[in-house]
């Protein structure tokens, strides 16, 4: 190899390096789901009452059972170990942790639930509450009408 073959070579690992090496934490962080959405979703499943607890299967002003914490990613609470005994129920519990739940849940299993060509908060509750391969099956209608009234009452106070 040549000296300027040499430094060609060098010049184009650099960049390869520093692409690889890039800040892409914007790209894996975006989230599918509205501010909007996740009150609506929230206000549907629990009147998003920050006392609810875990009750049965389920944790929190979400109402998440461990598979959906699990498929979310297991995110837990600064300090805490996706690995300990109460990391699902004390991230489940906690409103800005479930949130977050959610949206890892979104960005796992988001789709076109009602066949609409768009990926939106009536698709996000329905995978919500019928789970990622189950929300092309009909919405308890109580769900969907807590959805409803939320997006109506979101879409009227944001003008």
């Amino acid at each position: 190899m040549n000296p300027k073959s040499i430094v060609c070579f060098a010049g184009v690992l650099a960049v390869l390096i520093a692409v690889v090496n890039a800040d892409v934490s914007h790209i894996v962080q975006e989230n599918p789901v509205t501010d909007v959405c996740l009150r609506c979703i929230c206000d549907a499943s629990s009147g998003c009452d920050p006392s609810v607890r875990c009750t049965g299967d389920v944790c929190g002003m979400f109402r998440i059972t461990w598979a959906y914490w699990s498929d979310a990613g297991k995110p837990v609470l600064q300090g805490d170990s996706p690995d300990s005994q109460n990391a699902y129920a004390n991230c489940a519990n906690d409103p800005l942790c479930a949130a977050a739940t959610v949206q890892g849940y979104m960005r796992k299993f988001g789709q076109d639930c009602n066949g609409d060509q768009v990926i939106d908060c009536l698709d996000h509750a329905a995978i919500h509450k019928l789970g990622g391969f189950g929300c092309k099956n009909p919405v308890p209608v109580v769900y969907q009408s807590k959805i409803d009234q939320c997006l109506h009452y979101a879409a009227g106070t944001q003008i």
